[in-house]
């Protein structure tokens, strides 16, 4: 891995790209303003999401498989979109909310009262 190139007032080129992406720039043109090929863009892009989403869920590899069924990740899609993140990842952090703030009987409410 290489070292860090300070990247239009940023630490690192990778820190150029997630920025000019946060303020809505696409691909094409953060490479124009960086000097770097649209493919690498998205590879450092990637590269970052990669190594955050290790750091957050470092275990998640201890985890095990769920299917969902497809209509239920193609209803998940825009929520998933309008969160940048995979249909996927937006059904597994549900499930870990309904868990981790005790609202599955809440949620399924199928309880006898």
């Amino acid at each position: 891995m290489g070292s860090a190139k300070p990247t239009l007032g940023y630490p690192s080129r990778t820190d150029a790209v997630l920025a000019l992406r946060r303020q809505g720039l696409d691909d094409v043109e953060i490479a124009q303003r960086i000097g770097i090929r649209r493919g690498t863009v998205g590879a450092l892009a990637c590269s970052a999401e990669r190594r955050s989403d290790r750091q957050r869920r470092p275990a998640e590899t201890n985890g095990r498989t769920v299917v969902f069924p497809i209509d239920v990740l193609d209803a998940l899609a825009p929520h998933a979109a309008a969160r940048d993140i995979s249909p996927n990842e937006l059904a597994r952090r549900l499930v870990e909310t309904a868990i981790d703030e005790d609202l599955v009987d809440a949620i399924l409410d199928d309880r006898e009262a």
